[in-house]
């Protein structure tokens, strides 16, 4: 049995016309005529019962017919996959990521999407969120890594990935170390390392100033190991998203009183077409183990 006869069994089941059926196959009548018989000799009896003005199915032409539907579904899917395959090969996948997104996760999912994409070529960028929303609102990316406080555009679909809380990062040697949890009284005139574009800080800064509490920013950067650099100095205290704390020699206690925590999300264009290579990435990141929340009492 060939795939050409099922073809051609199917668009006779459709159009009961051999005429008609070989030109939607594309092939003579005759041709298609002695496909069909090959077929039936093969299967041991009649498909078709024909009638001068009239051709049908006959009894194991009906029974057939779903299968040979099914055989040829599955014949157009995996056409359609291996199409897509060979357009993921030439793709490149333009992904951009929030600078404030711990580069140590990013990192773990585009060596997981590597190894099983091996001929995608990506290019990887980090940048501030606006900039990130605006470059992927023009096209010039195709998938970008968010964790906003708030809702995501309507522009965007978000498929949220994992959340992380925010914690107070210290020095061994601070008070703070010693402790299992920070109050956010106890911030109160602490001297502040900040990371330049946290967009959570200004949210956390008016719930810390609504409690009286007042802290000395001594330091700013966008470059977090520059940042974990100056806590890890002695210059003041850090307000860190738990997953971005790398710095072996700095500890991470959890805030309360209040609490703050992010959803990190992968975010596209609302109906805008996908090419194989983005989809392939959302689902290389919806099947990632993402980390869990730390034990930080």
């Amino acid at each position: 049995m060939e795939m050409q006869q099922i073809r051609y069994f199917l668009a006779l089941s459709r159009t009961l016309n051999f005429t008609r059926a070989a030109e939607a196959a594309g092939v003579s009548q005759p041709a298609l005529t002695r496909a069909i018989q090959q077929l039936e000799t093969e299967l041991g009896g009649p498909l078709f019962h024909r009638e001068r003005q009239k051709t049908h199915l006959s009894e194991l032409g009906r029974m057939m017919l779903p299968y040979f539907e099914g055989i040829q579904a599955e014949a157009d899917a995996a056409r359609s996959q291996a199409m897509a395959l060979k357009s993921l090969g030439q793709a490149t996948l333009h992904i951009g990521a929030m600078c404030t997104v711990g580069p140590a996760i990013v990192a773990d999912l585009i060596v997981a999407f590597r190894a099983a994409n091996p001929g995608v070529e990506l290019r990887v960028s980090d940048m501030a969120a606006a900039v990130l929303m605006d470059r992927l609102d023009a096209g010039d990316l195709d998938v970008g890594l968010f964790g906003l406080p708030g809702p995501i555009d309507d522009r965007f679909h978000a498929l949220p990935l994992f959340q992380e809380r925010f914690v107070v990062a210290v020095p061994r040697e601070h008070r703070f170390a010693a402790q299992n949890v920070v109050r956010a009284e106890e911030l109160h005139e602490e001297n502040y390392v900040s990371r330049a574009s946290c967009e959570y800080f200004d949210h956390a800064r008016q719930a810390f100033h609504s409690q009286g509490v007042f802290m000395r920013k001594v330091f700013s950067s966008e470059r977090d190991d520059w940042v974990q650099g100056m806590i890890r100095a002695g210059l003041g205290i850090g307000f860190i998203p738990e997953f971005c704390v790398t710095d072996p020699a700095l500890v991470a206690r959890k805030l309360i009183d209040p609490e703050f925590e992010r959803t990190i999300s992968l975010v596209t264009v609302r109906g805008r077409p996908h090419s194989p290579a983005v989809g392939a990435f959302v689902s290389q990141a919806r099947s990632f183990a993402w980390p869990r929340a730390r034990d930080l009492t």
